[in-house]
């Protein structure tokens, strides 16, 4: 079978793609950068701008570093398409041009990395940005160059003529993705990239990892390296490698599995809280079901602002229908609707693999006649008792 296009289709559904729309673009250094030698594009490192609409914008904002092996940029799909779908989820977005090899050595990178960071926290207020939930987010050697920020970095220095440099460099967040992060671990240009797992503190910002079974250019070895200094330094993380996929697939569109990771991402940064300025609550109390205590099974608090955290506690058999969720990890203050799950009624003859409930249920009102499940979390340190009739 043959598929005829003709030019005029064609140039129709390449005309969306084509070029970018207009955004700010910010020298870093107006004046020039430290150490710079020349006055060309790649002398003058530089965010582009890339606001959420206001009626979506959840404050959050993100520092997207390209790959490029740290000599080239990579900045359409690991650039500009990924700001265009962080926009989308209510995300602020600054692409970085970072300064790259042979000219500059990395180290002039990480340099313009963390005045990135100082420069959004210094306009966060007119961009529309919360100061205290701002990330770094790349890609291969712009993820080194993340890792990098994330554990090199300071409050700024008080003294400091320039403005820009009395605020702290400290990225709330890290997203490094496929990220070369042990120069150890490569076979090309070892030396470009210093180990930034071996650099991990308990300060390193919390991090969400993803990687590829099958990358042939930067093996997962590299995030799981990051990824255990961030479990040894009890510095919360998320990783996720998939079976599938070759090196610098960016957002990996054709993908329908590792095409996931965007979406992965917003969850984890829902879950953490980077998605709102919403105080979170301890909650306690306990689960009944015809008066009884709930046997095994679990507690979901969901927020009615989809951007605010979602809560669970899970009760095992000796939990006797008793949680508790620290305000780390608790409710944002507000409204919220409840599930029930139990997994199991009974567990009076452990060793005899009897089973007691065939299916897991779900249970989100008070009753079956009943209205739905609602609770109000107040700031601080809540009780509550959910009751539930089954009949």
């Amino acid at each position: 079978m043959r598929i005829f296009l003709t030019s005029a289709i064609f140039l129709l559904l390449a005309v969306p793609g084509a070029a970018a729309a207009d955004h700010e673009h910010v020298l870093l250094w107006p004046d020039g950068a430290p150490g710079a030698q020349g006055d060309e594009a790649v002398d003058r490192p530089a965010l582009t701008v890339h606001l959420a609409a206001p009626e979506n914008n959840t404050g959050a904002a993100v520092i997207v570093n390209p790959g490029g092996g740290y000599r080239i940029l990579a900045s359409d799909h690991e650039g500009l398409q990924v700001a265009r779908r962080l926009n989308s989820a209510g995300i602020n977005a600054f692409v970085l041009r970072y300064r790259l090899q042979p000219k500059y050595e990395p180290s002039f990178a990480l340099l313009d990395a963390q005045r990135a960071v100082r420069y959004v926290r210094s306009r966060a207020r007119e961009l529309g940005v919360d100061p205290n939930r701002i990330g770094m987010l790349g890609f291969s050697a712009g993820g080194h160059l993340t890792t990098a920020a994330g554990t090199a970095f300071d409050d700024g220095d008080p003294e400091a003529d320039d403005p820009l440099e009395r605020v702290s460099s400290r990225p709330d967040f890290l997203a490094p993705i496929y990220a070369a992060v042990s120069g150890k671990l490569l076979r090309g240009n070892p030396r470009a990239y210093h180990d930034t797992d071996v650099k991990v503190t308990a300060a390193t910002p919390p991090a969400f990892l993803v990687h590829t079974h099958t990358d042939p250019t930067v093996t997962p070895k590299h995030s799981l390296a990051f990824y255990q200094a961030l479990l040894d330094a009890g510095v919360s993380a998320e990783m996720h490698i998939f079976a599938f996929g070759p090196h610098g697939t960016g957002l990996a569109p054709g993908d329908p599995d590792l095409g996931q990771w965007p979406a992965l991402l917003r969850g984890w940064l829902r879950r953490q809280g980077f998605l709102t300025a919403a105080e979170r609550a301890e909650v306690s109390g306990a689960v009944l079901l015809d008066g009884e205590p709930l046997y095994w099974g679990w507690l979901t608090l969901l927020p009615e602002n989809e951007n605010n955290p979602p809560a669970t506690a899970y009760m095992g058999r000796r939990n006797g229908g008793k949680f508790k969720i620290e305000a780390a990890v608790g409710p944002s203050v507000g409204r919220h609707r409840v599930e029930v799950h139990r997994v199991a009624t009974d567990f009076s003859a452990p060793a005899s693999g009897s089973y007691s409930l065939e299916n897991a249920e779900k249970f989100t009102k008070k009753s079956p006649a009943g209205g739905g499940l609602f609770v109000q979390i107040a700031p601080g340190v809540n009780e509550i008792t959910i009751e539930i009739a089954t009949e």
